[in-house]
């Protein structure tokens, strides 16, 4: 990894720590929730944030707020887009714990999910909470209102995004008959991923003054990069196993992701046999022999393999935008240096 990354990232974790502290203090209570007539324990102040530093304690690729440092740093100074570095990574841990419960998951980041350590009303509400922690952050951090405005408005519309692309991911592995159709799959990725990238981009590209076109572009590409992104991690959950959870557990979820759609476009038979293997795998867990057919019959389709090349295209196609997004210079090069990661480089 390049230095300059790893010192920007060492500065994210102390932003992280300085958002999201084990005991919050008197003064980041009055500054998150207004004027208090009485003050939490300090058991009580602990638990505000115990659901959420759980996830972030286990590290993650922080790749999102790193992006909208580089953003910034493409076109103006990337100060003020440092100091908001926590809002696409709290936010993406809130998703996460939340997204946990919904889909029943037992692992995280290499241990138990939130709510089997905390419970659900807790990690639910601690997964809540980190959607409008970002919003104190604004009010703290930015003092240009119409720059503020700007950012309130960006961080609003992608989020409703994000819920839009969870509910038909949802909707589809509620039915395990249901195969989407590619453009349905890559639309929902488009929201579900692509939208918290498209933030970091949006954020950054505000925070150093880049002209509304350009930022505009930068957030299609970032978009467009989220998607790849998206679709290496779900062949990656069929071919290896995602860090620190299991591998098949998308088979478990009855996750329709693109090599499943891309097997069933090869097959016609198979969605049947898919949709029989995938309420197995749900009733039976991530280790039932349903999961390791289910990942065969995928494989066997040549679907893995497909994916994964449409995912490289899809990233080429978005590195090129953004670098025509960008005006040349040392900037853009150390945002362009982005996209091996996203690659898995």
């Amino acid at each position: 990894m390049r230095a300059e990354y790893t010192e920007i990232l060492e500065k994210i974790e102390a932003e992280l720590s300085r958002e999201l502290p084990e005991i919050p203090s008197d003064r980041w209570l009055e500054s998150r929730f207004g004027p208090l007539a009485a003050l939490p324990t300090e058991a009580d102040r602990r638990a505000v944030t115990a659901p959420g530093r759980e996830l972030l304690d286990r590290g993650g690729k922080r790749w999102r707020p790193l992006l909208q440092v580089l953003a910034a740093r493409a076109f103006g100074p990337g100060d003020l887009a440092l100091a908001l570095a926590p809002i696409p990574e709290i936010v993406h841990n809130g998703t996460l714990i939340v997204d946990d419960i919904e889909d029943g998951a037992e692992v995280r980041r290499g241990g138990p999910a939130v709510h089997r350590v905390h419970g659900v009303d807790a990690a639910v509400n601690g997964g809540n909470l980190m959607y409008f922690l970002p919003l104190a952050l604004l009010e703290e951090r930015v003092s240009y209102p119409a720059l503020r405005a700007r950012l309130y408005g960006a961080y609003a519309s992608q989020l409703r995004r994000v819920h839009l692309g969870q509910a038909l991911d949802i909707a589809w592995h509620r039915d395990p008959a249901r195969i989407p159709s590619e453009q349905e799959y890559l639309l929902m990725c488009s929201l579900k991923t692509g939208a918290l990238s498209g933030l970091a981009a949006r954020i950054g590209a505000l925070c150093g003054g880049a002209p509304d076109e350009r930022a505009d572009a930068l957030v299609r590409a970032f978009e467009e990069a989220g998607v790849s992104f998206q679709i290496l991690d779900d062949v990656r959950n069929l071919r290896t196993g995602n860090p620190g959870k299991e591998r098949g557990d998308d088979i478990v979820e009855g996750k329709k992701s693109l090599p499943v759609i891309r097997a069933c476009a090869r097959d016609p038979s198979l969605p049947s046999r898919l949709s029989g293997l995938f309420g197995r795998a749900r009733a039976g867990g991530v280790r039932d022999s349903a999961v390791e057919e289910a990942i065969a019959a995928i494989s066997a389709a040549g679907a893995l393999e497909e994916s994964e090349a449409h995912a490289a295209e899809l990233l080429t196609q978005a590195e090129t935008a953004a670098r025509n997004a960008c005006p040349p210079g040392p900037g853009r090069e150390s945002l362009l240096g982005i996209f091996p990661l996203l690659a898995g480089k």
